[in-house]
């Protein structure tokens, strides 16, 4: 059997002609990850003395207050967008009053960063009360134990007062009670606050994904959030959440979790006026590390990789626990195999 020389018309279109080497890959990317797309998530722990690593999530602790600061100085030296902060107090009640008390560990540590870097950095604050309350929950409960929303609101008013006046330039409602935002604007603006920032957990999802979170804030949580966070069967409703945010006041929108919810990150992207951004949350830390520990992955590239797959999905902005460590490969130089992400 005669093998022909050719099979017939060659292609035209030759996609791979773009892929050649990789300054010609480099010329035509699309997507980069930028150190200041990153937002590094915080934990700061009341009357600590040293750092707690949080087991779950290898390489992550519970700073005390002078170690956050310095590993805050740390990130926005390298560039990072901003921190976002939590904290964990010693003691909690049914209605999360540390969140409010000037002196608690969350409002004193916003305090010393804005003392501390000044405008340097972007300073976000968590601004919700499962870290706070005894129950673990994002609200305070009614007579029946359910979260009721609009005695929450008056907390989360009062919450955002406190955390502004401790010079959080940002603040992230992440409990989703309706009204929320509305709520947080009116009383922000009354106080004249008109310049802190809102950045909506716009689609927060009650995932499976937040494992290793709880046990960096040390939470309390007794049942579950599905009354009040969104379920993971739904997408639509994510764009009516973006719609009532966006109308009360919302400066900047949010999809968390991260990578399991791309496609919602997608949708939210595209019909957004405003900035959105993603988290890469606990549990896809945790995947990660432990894939890299078992010599399953390429860590390095796998972090990256992550992160382009945000931006790529519409992302303008990235919370992740690697922010920080990827900003000093950045400042450092990339390593050859690494370098397709510049």
């Amino acid at each position: 059997m005669t093998v022909p020389d050719r099979l017939g018309p060659t292609p035209i279109d030759r996609p791979r002609r773009l892929r050649s080497t990789p300054a010609m890959r480099s010329l035509v990317r699309e997507n980069t990850v930028r150190p200041a797309d990153l937002v590094l998530p915080m934990f700061v722990r009341e009357g600590a003395t040293e750092n707690t690593p949080v087991s779950s999530m290898p390489g992550v602790v519970q700073h005390t207050m002078d170690s956050l600061v310095r590993a805050a100085a740390e990130a926005t030296e390298r560039g990072v967008g901003g921190v976002m902060l939590f904290g964990v107090p010693e003691h909690k009640d049914a209605v999360g009053s540390g969140a409010t008390d000037p002196d608690g560990i969350l409002n004193r540590a916003l305090a010393r960063l804005r003392s501390e870097l000044g405008d340097d950095t972007v300073i976000m604050a968590d601004l919700c009360l499962d870290e706070f309350t005894d129950h673990g929950h994002c609200g305070v409960l009614d007579t029946d134990g359910r979260v009721d929303n609009d005695a929450t609101l008056l907390r989360y008013r009062e919450m955002a007062l406190a955390q502004a006046e401790a010079g959080a330039h940002l603040l992230g409602p992440s409990g989703m009670m309706d009204g929320q935002i509305a709520a947080i604007r009116d009383a922000l603006d009354a106080a004249g606050h008109l310049e802190t920032a809102i950045y909506a957990y716009t689609a927060k999802y009650s995932s499976a994904f937040y494992g290793p979170f709880r046990e960096a804030v040390d939470s309390s949580l007794q049942g579950d959030r599905r009354t009040y966070q969104q379920d993971p069967a739904n997408g639509q409703e994510a764009l009516r959440e973006l719609e009532l945010d966006v109308a009360e006041g919302a400066d900047l929108a949010m999809v968390k979790p991260g990578l399991p919810y791309l496609d919602v990150l997608r949708e939210v992207a595209a019909a957004s006026p405003v900035p959105v951004g993603a988290y890469q949350v606990s549990g896809e830390y945790a995947m990660i590390e432990a894939a890299a520990a078992n010599g399953w992955i390429d860590r390095d590239r796998t972090v990256l990789e992550s992160l382009l797959a945000f931006r790529r999905a519409g992302a303008s902005t990235v919370l992740t626990y690697y922010a920080s460590e990827v900003a000093g490969w950045y400042r450092d130089g990339l390593p050859a195999h690494l370098r397709e992400f510049l």
